[in-house]
């Protein structure tokens, strides 16, 4: 990574980690992220299932179990965030599009999922097709940077009520699953290649993350005030 890719990746990660602090920490719009976390985890559970029973089919029973933790993992933290919504009085609207390869929704993709995978098809993206290097590098640098964004929400959050002090302890938990996530990923790598060249991978991925990061800053700030909530109070839900 050159030194202005490095400049741009701080001051991109700043940014990115800003904004969605200032956001958990308003109750207002608290409910908002709480939501887009929980689906996004849940929505990758099934990706990484399939990922994990084909390594599994190819002998790779390291990798094969290593997936199927990471899918037990991401499942209690659908669970975690289900449940700090519902302290709220609130819950996900579940049809939202769930931004994954295996995804057929007709809506757009995300500018930032553009951006990370440019050059890549849906279909090269699908657990049963896409290359383990691939994954591997992109998913790594999605996972170590998780873990830290983690902790800043959770140190943002006000401690004067039991609900936000329980989602601290949750987030906290949440960011140590993502770090060893992002040890495996990482170890997964090693095994497969030169440290030089896994160096390689993780820059070309890093450099990537920038550029999806800008992309998705410019797309929100034009979008900002059109955004859709995706978080509704439980009687509203259960109303209709």
């Amino acid at each position: 990574m050159n030194l202005l890719t490095y400049i741009m990746h701080l001051a991109g990660t700043g940014a990115a980690t800003y904004y969605i602090s200032t956001q958990i920490r308003d109750s207002k719009t608290r409910p908002n992220v709480l939501a887009g976390l929980q689906l996004s985890e849940a929505s990758s559970v099934p990706f990484l299932s399939l990922l994990s029973e084909r390594a599994a089919k190819e002998g790779n029973t390291w990798l094969a179990e290593k997936l199927a933790k990471h899918a037990l993992d991401e499942t209690k933290h659908s669970r975690i965030f289900a449940h700090a919504l519902k302290q709220m009085n609130k819950q996900a609207v579940e049809d939202q599009p769930h931004l994954e390869a295996e995804s057929t929704s007709k809506q757009k993709p995300s500018p930032f999922f553009l951006a990370y995978f440019d050059g890549y098809t849906l279909e090269e993206l699908k657990p049963t097709v896409i290359n383990w290097d691939v994954f591997l590098g992109s998913t790594y640098i999605l996972e170590l940077d998780s873990s830290k964004d983690y902790k800043t929400m959770a140190k943002v959050l006000p401690e004067n009520e039991l609900s936000t002090r329980n989602l601290k302890k949750g987030l906290l938990s949440i960011a140590e699953d993502e770090a060893s996530h992002a040890a495996y990923l990482y170890e997964g790598m090693m095994q497969r290649m030169s440290i030089n060249q896994v160096q390689k991978l993780v820059d070309d991925w890093r450099i990537r993350k920038v550029n999806s990061i800008f992309r998705m800053a410019t797309s929100v700030f034009q979008n900002d005030n059109n955004a859709r909530s995706i978080s509704q109070d439980i009687e509203i839900i259960k109303n209709t």
